[in-house]
């Protein structure tokens, strides 16, 4: 039982319930020994207890552990502790693309685009790894708060089996293929009809079948023709349309083969929507002879291994009288296409065989024509002829191997009767046909004395160092790219964990971690912001912030920035940070402020002026607006103006009246014997306003 609090695997502390599902609940913890947060899906008790179940649970799990993509949820951990199995993955901040569609009732043709080659990136490198989701649904896709898309719950899907069909897979039956619901075969075909369903939901805000029952609503996606989006939302693009039907043909060679060849029509789909470039086969396409691909000769492989009951188990067929003679095995079509394909291929070997015979070119046999024993033709530059090593010395024969284009690998053997250092037997027979780049096991003579050599893969270098080293072994370090074993832990080791002479050497190939592509940084300046996003995903960069700016130069909805200069060396999964345009930065009138003491009227200005005279006082600025006003009679006259605008200076008024008295004009005195004259008078200074500094 899963309380808050408490602590799993030593490390993980459980701190909050975010989520919960039909076979698992997840919690947030904090992963005290890397101090960070994490997602922890821990299986519920019903399923724990079916030992089958936590099987394939733990199988797949840490399968799925293997991926590292920036549009999966990357699961970091997987264990169990008193019966309760959980896996710890990263813990994404954000909604299921479920909420996404509930929130905006259906989505844009370009966002629904954006948000599928994102989710077909994530499940083409769960594919490239032989992983297989077969749950996919907007419930098990997370929009972060960032807008990044990601992936979750791989391997969950394919673990399940008939007995754990209840009414919690509901949401499961609306997007799982014809092959699922049956119970037959499921490949990555599998997992690009239901994203189909899901760009169909996306699109038009609705799933295209639906019923009371997981069955009824299993049995539509075996019968009923898939409806077109475009009968649901008018305005979706030709192409859009044929996009979401190729996906969800019922039969799985009408799909799309690949998530890539998916990605490739979504990404013309969102630059030309209105093409007609979309191809679904006919049957009379599917029937034609072909050649057989790589992918095809794998599935014949596979196919003929036995396969799990999926999804429906023991669905109840809907027409009985009619399921011999009617009803279609995209399992046994498949294979019997393929058996077909296998046999025209004999067939037209045999006579360009006969034919190359006829005129020469072929010699079938040894000397007798009549005899078939064995045919020689010319044979590919990638195959080698396995030369004779038995008795050589190990160092030498080595060399030949690797002249040839093998890899030697040692292992030793202890021998009373061969000498140390010689080669005992191959696990490659001389003469033998094989490729370039084939490990050659070498079983060599460790003589008589030997020690013990220690088990160092999956070690770090100086762990595996030491432990070579302290029985008394050389080490001989080689480095090679690895994007499943960690940088500077042991990948292989020759020879292998057993005996060897004491001071021989054991060679360890040490991973340089995954080979980074570097690339030009594109430009997404002067896009259109949904274009710079696909722009940046389809190159495999990581969309960092997003934000919203004024610039005068790109127009608004414009991005007129990248944190990653055009150019720059770059590789995949680099988080680029973009602005985008809110168009040209509204205008601002700058402040001023004038902060000084008026002094009184000078000699120079007026040498008739009298202290104690009353003055006006006048600010203005230069348009002529009044900003301040007093009337004095004692100065100086202190004036704090903030927050002027429109003006970096104005002009100071000082109005009065003084009283003259006047002159006798014989005797230039004053006349006392009349009464004095007034006269107004009136002083200008320019003054100047200071800038405000910005906060």
């Amino acid at each position: 039982m899963i309380k808050i609090g408490m602590m799993i695997g030593d490390r993980y502390e459980i701190l909050e319930k975010i989520g919960t599902g039909g076979m698992s609940d997840v919690y947030k913890a904090k992963c005290h020994k890397l101090n960070r947060m994490v997602a922890v899906k821990v299986l519920k008790q019903e399923f724990s207890e079916n030992a089958n179940f936590v099987s394939k649970f733990r199988t797949e799990a840490q399968a799925a552990a293997g991926l590292m993509h920036p549009n999966i949820v990357n699961v970091y951990d997987v264990g169990d502790e008193n019966g309760i199995y959980y896996i710890v993955m990263e813990l994404v901040e954000g909604i299921t693309l479920k909420k996404y569609i509930e929130k905006k009732a259906r989505l844009s043709v370009k966002e629904a685009i954006t948000i599928a080659i994102q989710i077909c990136l994530g499940i083409e490198a769960a594919h490239n790894n032989h992983i297989i989701h077969r749950d996919i649904k907007p419930q098990n896709v997370i929009i972060s708060k960032e807008g990044k898309v990601k992936v979750t719950d791989f391997g969950i899907a394919k673990a399940a089996t008939s007995n754990t069909i209840t009414s919690n897979v509901m949401g499961s039956v609306h997007y799982t293929s014809p092959e699922q619901a049956r119970g037959g075969f499921s490949d990555e075909k599998s997992d690009v009809y239901s994203l189909g369903i899901t760009l169909f939901e996306m699109l038009t805000g609705r799933v295209p079948f639906n019923g009371d029952t997981t069955v009824a609503i299993a049995i539509k996606q075996i019968q009923e023709e898939m409806p077109s989006p475009r009968e649901y939302v008018s305005e979706i693009p030709l192409s859009v349309e044929q996009i979401v039907l190729k996906c969800t043909q019922k039969s799985p060679d009408k799909r799309y083969q690949n998530m890539g060849e998916l990605i490739d029509d979504l990404r013309h789909s969102f630059t030309n929507p209105d093409d007609d470039f979309v191809k679904i086969a006919s049957d009379d396409e599917l029937g034609a002879t072909r050649a057989m691909t790589d992918e095809e000769m794998e599935l014949l492989k596979r196919a003929s291994k036995p396969v799990s009951t999926e999804i429906t188990g023991n669905l109840p067929k809907a027409n009985p009288e009619e399921d011999d003679d009617d009803e279609f095995d995209p399992r046994m079509n498949r294979i019997m296409t393929i058996l077909a394909i296998v046999v025209g291929i004999i067939i037209c070997v045999v006579g360009v065989l006969l034919i190359g015979k006829a005129i020469g070119i072929f010699k079938l046999g040894k000397e007798n024509p009549s005899s078939i024993s064995s045919v020689t033709v010319d044979v590919s530059i990638e195959q080698v002829i396995m030369p004779e090593v038995v008795d050589m010395e190990y160092v030498k024969a080595a060399e030949i191997l690797k002249k040839k284009g093998l890899r030697p690998k040692a292992k030793y053997e202890e021998s009373d009767s061969v000498a140390e250092g010689i080669v005992i037997s191959s696990s490659v027979h001389e003469g033998l046909r094989v490729e370039q780049g084939t490990e050659v096991t070498l079983t060599v003579s460790a003589g008589s004395v030997t020690v013990e050599v220690p088990e160092v893969v999956g070690k770090t270098l100086s762990a595996a160092n030491k432990d070579i080293m302290d029985r008394n072994l050389k080490v001989d370090i080689q480095e090679e790219y690895s994007d499943n074993v960690l940088e500077g832990h042991v990948i292989s080791q020759s020879p292998e964990a057993g005996r060897a002479p004491e001071g021989s050497t054991v060679t360890i190939v040490v991973s340089l971690g995954s080979k980074t592509e570097v690339f030009d940084m594109p430009s997404v300046l002067g896009m259109l912001m949904d274009d710079a996003i696909l722009t940046l995903t389809e190159q495999g960069l990581e969309v960092g912030e997003c934000l919203q700016v004024y610039n005068n130069v790109y127009g608004e909805g414009y991005v007129c920035y990248q944190s990653v200069s055009y150019g720059s060396d770059v590789t995949k999964g680099t988080k680029v940070d973009i602005q985008v345009s809110k168009g040209p930065e509204p205008e601002v009138e700058e402040k001023y402020t004038f902060k000084a003491d008026i002094l009184a009227p000078t000699p120079a200005e007026d040498p008739e002026f009298k202290s104690g005279t009353e003055v006006k006082i006048t600010i203005a600025k230069k348009d002529g607006a009044v900003l301040f006003e007093t009337t004095t009679t004692s100065f100086p006259v202190p004036v704090n103006m903030t927050s002027i605008s429109g003006s970096d200076g104005g002009i100071l008024k000082m109005s009065y009246t003084i009283k003259k008295q006047p002159t006798d004009p014989e005797t230039g005195l004053p006349n006392m014997t009349v009464p004095p004259e007034s006269e107004d008078r009136e002083i200008l200074r320019e003054i100047e306003f200071v800038k405000e500094e910005d906060d």
